[in-house]
């Protein structure tokens, strides 16, 4: 199903909105079969307007460094159509991986260690 005639009743800002037609295709997907499972959605994350989209809501949010302490003006300053280019080729190709999270444990009160 193509995302942009996921809907007949598909309103004009979706049309305009790649981005956004898509996550409506996959809503209606959803809805329309509650057992439905998607196992196949990497092709739409590596999308340029995906991750441009993502990038401007992290920018918006004023988003913090994660595990690798990477600053929202490193990324400027390195060129954010650069860091995406190669991290939807990373993504295409398969080669990206996660850091590994930072754990912190919380210790609880009567639970010995």
């Amino acid at each position: 199903m193509s995302a942009v005639s996921a809907s007949s009743t598909t309103s004009g800002f979706l049309k305009l909105d790649p981005v956004r037609a898509l996550q409506h295709a996959l809503y209606r997907a959803a809805k329309a079969g509650p057992g439905r499972r998607f196992h196949a959605l990497g092709d739409k994350v590596h999308r340029r307007d995906v991750l441009r989209r993502a990038w401007v809501t992290v920018r918006r949010n004023n988003g913090a460094p994660g595990i690798d302490a990477t600053t929202l003006a490193e990324v400027e300053e390195y060129g954010v159509d650069r860091l995406l280019g190669e991290l939807a080729a990373e993504l295409r190709e398969g080669r990206w991986r996660p850091l590994p999270a930072r754990r912190v444990f919380i210790p609880k009160p009567g639970v010995a260690e």
